[in-house]
């Protein structure tokens, strides 16, 4: 079997969300090849060359692929992926936006958001918002995957690099074009991979008291800042704080929710922490149904005296 990984990357230097989804690879079986499709993203390959366990990484780069828009990265991945049995990548925004275009152009069905390769053509994925798991299995003559990164670690490197080749894109049919991005700039840990994450729901009140409560304890633990999607919506916090099915999936090491209720919606994007501690004045509320440890009271209490204590 040969397996072609779609790399994540901003054309400066690989995401570890790309070194997730090798492992999820490796657990298919086969052979398997990195594309780096980008822009002056030579240093990108040289990176994935270094994961274990690949066998030739591809590159291809031009103007069209700068910003791996849908069109022609898929264009790009359909040309290569003649040669493979599996087509894959993290469910990051950008495999969410290319993957499912490759498998349109392929003609078959995409498997979604593993969370587990049960064979190399059977695979576990949550549904109903992480309520259930469902066991799917692929009968294409291909399968295309995306993976839910969170769900596995990081492969490692090996010592000697695979071997990079130039490959040719297919250029531009000009179905989209690229205007521009606007990034929230920060100090502080990519939510995705952050060891710990501190989230603020809506029972903060406002952005002021979010920023007053939430910001000083994660500065103190080195943290991640997350948000429920009420918070989000109600202006306390930022789009890309956003935690649950409709935001970021997460895994931290330790997950410390400051008055998040628990709706569905957000534990399926951090039930997958390793310790979750909840904050929160109702204790009937639902976060405790999954936390490790939960703590009965107000969080403008609570949290200034823990972030004090430490």
């Amino acid at each position: 079997m040969t397996i072609l990984l779609f790399a994540e990357h901003d054309n400066i230097s690989l995401s570890e969300q790309t070194a997730r989804a090798l492992t999820a690879a490796a657990r298919i079986g086969g052979d398997i090849d990195i594309v780096v499709a980008g822009k002056d993203a030579e240093a990108v390959a040289q990176e994935a060359a270094r994961l274990d366990g690949v066998r030739r990484v591809l590159l291809a780069e031009c103007d069209a692929l700068e910003h791996r828009l849908a069109e022609p990265t898929a264009a790009l991945l359909v040309s290569l992926g003649a040669e493979y049995d599996v087509v894959i990548a993290p469910a990051t925004t950008t495999g969410k936006n290319v993957l499912p275009r490759v498998a349109a152009l392929l003609d078959v069905m995409q498997v979604s958001e593993i969370v587990e390769v049960v064979a190399a053509d059977t695979f576990k994925r949550p549904i109903y918002a992480g309520n259930a798991i469902q066991t799917v299995q692929a009968t294409d003559a291909r399968t295309v995957i995306t993976v839910r990164t969170a769900s596995f670690p990081p492969t490692g490197t090996q010592d000697t690099p695979a071997p990079i080749e130039i490959v040719e894109s297919v250029g531009n049919a000009g179905l989209s074009r690229f205007v521009e991005n606007r990034f929230a700039r920060s100090e502080r840990p990519e939510l995705g991979s952050a060891r710990i994450v501190v989230s603020g729901g809506r029972a903060l009140g406002s952005e002021e008291k979010f920023g007053e409560i939430i910001l000083p304890l994660a500065d103190r633990l080195g943290a991640a800042v997350g948000a429920s999607r009420a918070a989000v919506d109600a202006g306390y916090a930022s789009n890309d704080w956003q935690v649950g099915q409709t935001g970021k999936i997460v895994a931290p090491d330790l997950y410390i929710a400051c008055g998040i209720s628990g709706a569905i919606q957000h534990l399926a994007g951090m039930k997958d922490a390793k310790v979750i501690v909840a904050i929160n004045k109702d204790e009937e509320a639902p976060i405790f149904q999954v936390a490790d440890y939960g703590i009965v009271g107000d969080i403008f209490d609570l949290v200034p005296q823990f972030e004090r204590q430490l």
